[in-house]
């Protein structure tokens, strides 16, 4: 999980770290970062961490080291980084820019990104692109982390090659399963050659794309491509892109599903409307969609009954452990481990999950943003925690304009309550006493007179 505790041009802060260990020093056994970006032009959203340069090897190496130091197992809490490029979904930018809208092919997407339309990358930018990759993972051993990831979901960069939906080249990067396949391939054969054979390596890789209505792809043909085309990939196509991945050396994989994000597939629960709104209406400036997309928000907000978000938000619900079965699917054809991903929160089903051989572990995001101390309720008897994370997604749509925090204002007794859980989130030397959604008032008293 991030959200906008690095500086402005990607280094680590005193923030991000604090960010971090919390979850280390609540018990986790290990970290996955956010999405770090390994490409200068497309730092996004702001105030992430950026890989990008030699310059951030010193700053996130001694960031990594107190992290770990904070865990309570005896190697500490293992750090794995994970890298990647978001393309043509590009969140956000300090001014429109031309690389901002590279991808395998071009397309219109109404809901993702905020350039009007995605443009075909030219060989030589894939082949940059993979250096960017390489490049970064050198520097993530040199930080001495644990591990890296790389995200092949999520609907960034590498992820929009995969998809046909997406991708409709004709070189040697687009058409078949095995040319989508190619840029992956060549950055995972890059990195590993880059880590060595025996730095852990692992791959993110969202098992089902799913029918999506928000796309056009350009220039439309006559007749339009087979129904395939417009669900993107399927579990059938998804067990032999992780069956490659093995083949090519990959260490584990992190399975989740869904194209774009935040998507109701990866982090499935209620439509994130007014953080969606909040954030559209923060980068309307960027782009004539953009300013549409946002507009049609706004006028969404207006209409009566809520219809306007219902009719927006289709597809959001939840669902306990949405994306445990495809994972199981591709534990079958795999002998490496495979983590699952997506609504875990309850003890009996995080076991379930385990003892059932569906999966070898389980990553858990906005759960543990809501309860850092979740590990410590279940070591008590409980089954889930005494104020649960309700899942509404708003954590997710708000990180590219807002530090990250848990948003949902009916888990907190005040609104002031609620702001101060964020803003400890960010910084070690806050005074806010904050337990199950109320302000501990006698410590702040305490304070005050201190």
């Amino acid at each position: 999980m991030g959200g906008r505790t690095a500086y402005y041009d990607g280094t680590v802060s005193p923030a991000w770290v604090h960010f971090e260990k919390r979850f280390a020093a609540g018990g986790v056994a290990g970290l996955i970062s956010p999405t770090i970006s390994v490409n200068e032009a497309r730092q996004s959203p702001l105030e992430y961490p950026s890989l990008h340069d030699n310059r951030f090897i010193g700053p996130l190496r001694d960031a990594v080291r107190e992290i770990k130091a904070a865990g309570r197992g005896k190697h500490g809490c293992r750090y794995i980084v994970q890298i990647g490029d978001t393309g043509g979904h590009t969140h956000t930018s300090l001014k429109p820019q031309d690389k901002d809208r590279v991808s395998a092919s071009p397309f219109f997407d109404a809901q993702y990104g905020y350039p009007n339309t995605a443009r075909a990358m030219s060989l030589d930018e894939i082949g940059e692109t993979i250096d960017d990759f390489s490049n970064a993972a050198r520097r993530v051993v040199a930080a001495e982390c644990d591990g890296i990831e790389i995200t092949a979901s999520k609907g960034y960069l590498i992820h929009q090659f995969l998809n046909p939906l997406t991708n409709r080249r004709t070189d040697d990067y687009g058409g078949s399963l095995d040319k989508r396949f190619k840029l992956l391939e060549d950055i995972v054969k890059a990195v590993r050659k880059a880590v060595g054979a025996d730095f852990l390596f692992g791959v993110r890789l969202s098992a089902k794309d799913f029918k999506s209505s928000r796309f056009a792809r350009f220039p439309l043909t006559w007749p339009p491509p087979p129904k395939q085309v417009w669900i993107g990939n399927d579990l059938a196509e998804t067990t032999l892109y992780a069956k490659k991945l093995e083949a090519l050396g990959v260490d584990y994989l992190h399975i989740d599903s869904g194209f774009g994000f935040p998507n109701p597939h990866g982090s499935p629960g209620g439509f994130p409307f007014e953080a969606v709104l909040n954030t559209f209406n923060a980068y309307r400036f960027l782009s004539r969609k953009a300013r549409l997309r946002a507009t049609l928000f706004n006028i969404a907000k207006l209409v009566p009954m809520g219809l306007g978000k219902k009719f927006l938000g289709r597809g959001w619900r939840f669902t306990p452990a949405a994306n445990l079965d495809f994972a199981a699917a591709i534990r079958e054809v795999v002998s490496i481990p495979v983590i699952a991903n997506g609504g875990f929160q309850d003890r009996d089903i995080i076991d379930g999950a385990l003892t059932s051989n569906k999966c070898d572990m389980i990553a858990i995001a906005r759960p543990l943003l809501a309860n850092p101390d979740l590990l410590d309720q279940f070591d008590k008897g409980a089954n889930r925690p005494s104020n649960p994370c309700s899942f509404c997604s708003l954590c997710c749509a708000s990180t590219a304009i807002f530090p990250l925090g848990c948003y949902d204002q009916n888990r907190f007794e005040t609104p002031e309550a609620m702001t101060n859980q964020i803003l400890a989130w960010c910084s070690p030397n806050a005074p806010f006493n904050v337990k199950d959604g109320k302000i501990d008032k006698s410590v702040q008293r305490q304070e005050l007179s201190q």
